[in-house]
């Protein structure tokens, strides 16, 4: 981070910047780790740089800040995030009934995880040119100076890019069948019927809680169809969405939020559930009011 200091020009233009890079490097490199690093060396970049060689400073530093990040995701250096498992890990959740920012062709800078998990199935090329042209109106001959391709061969790309992200997008049906699963499982959790959380666990589920004493793995759809009642009782809330999952979401009678969690479905059953019942972390949180 820049020392940002009154007689500095330079450092205090950059900060000016330094949220928009930041939202640049996180929505290409999906962790807000990576992003931070991108963004530092952007900094020891424009620091070793004769400012006055710079006409649009704003334009040169999305032009470095994307070249490091493509530098990044083709070395295969990215640190993914994992849900609760980082303070600064972005948590979006969405009641189901609510309005849900579900339309991947109008991004806006509000995009969270669920557009990273789609961004995942691009190449690292793909990746880029989509973010910085469709999220961040960056024009495409600027991309393609990041690429090093011309204006039309960058259009052609955020184009392809642009189809694989539409054609990845999770069918409302498949969503649907995610939520039966994840109801039949908390029905099942709540009356304690055994051999019915087996058929919808998996047998190498993994059931994670986070609590203020620290962090619980349960493994396996035996383990965890015997501790389910633990989470059909914390689960008697609204359904939610959370980063694109199903999930529930509980409050107290004071109106903070009691427990949130969040199911992985695949093939029928469900694979992971991880829970959070800090009440400290939960707090910190963007959550939904109670209903």
């Amino acid at each position: 981070m820049p020392d940002a200091h009154p007689a500095d020009p330079v450092a205090d233009a950059f900060e000016t910047h330094r949220e928009r890079l930041r939202g640049v490097a996180y929505r290409v490199l999906g962790s807000h780790a990576d992003a931070e690093d991108v963004v530092q060396e952007a900094w020891l970049r424009l620091s070793r740089q004769d400012s006055d060689t710079i006409d649009n400073l704003g334009g040169w530093l999305t032009i470095v800040v994307g070249r490091i990040s493509l530098d990044v995701l083709r070395s295969g250096r990215t640190r993914p995030e994992l849900l609760f498992g980082d303070e600064a890990a972005e948590v979006t959740v969405t009641l189901d009934d609510a309005p849900a920012p579900e339309d991947l062709v109008a991004l806006g800078d509000s995009v969270g995880l669920a557009l990273l998990t789609v961004l995942d199935s691009l190449r690292p090329d793909e990746r880029l040119a989509f973010v910085l042209h469709d999220v961040f109106a960056v024009p495409h001959g600027e991309v393609g100076t990041i690429l090093g391709k011309s204006a039309d061969a960058t259009k052609m790309l955020t184009s392809r890019a642009r189809r694989k992200v539409r054609t990845a997008q999770q069918p409302a049906s498949t969503g649907r069948r995610h939520r039966e699963v994840v109801q039949a499982f908390l029905a099942a959790a709540g009356e304690g019927r055994f051999e019915q959380l087996l058929e919808v666990l998996h047998p190498e589920v993994k059931f994670t809680v986070h609590t203020p004493n620290g962090r619980f793995v349960t493994l396996g759809a035996t383990e965890v169809a015997s501790r389910a009642r633990v989470a059909g009782a914390a689960a008697r809330g609204h359904a939610a969405t959370v980063n694109g999952r199903p999930g529930v979401i509980a409050w107290n009678e004071d109106g903070t939020p009691l427990s949130l969690l969040v199911f992985t479905v695949a093939d029928g059953r469900i694979t992971e559930i991880t829970a959070m019942v800090d009440p400290t972390r939960l707090a910190l949180m963007d959550l939904p009011a109670p209903v």
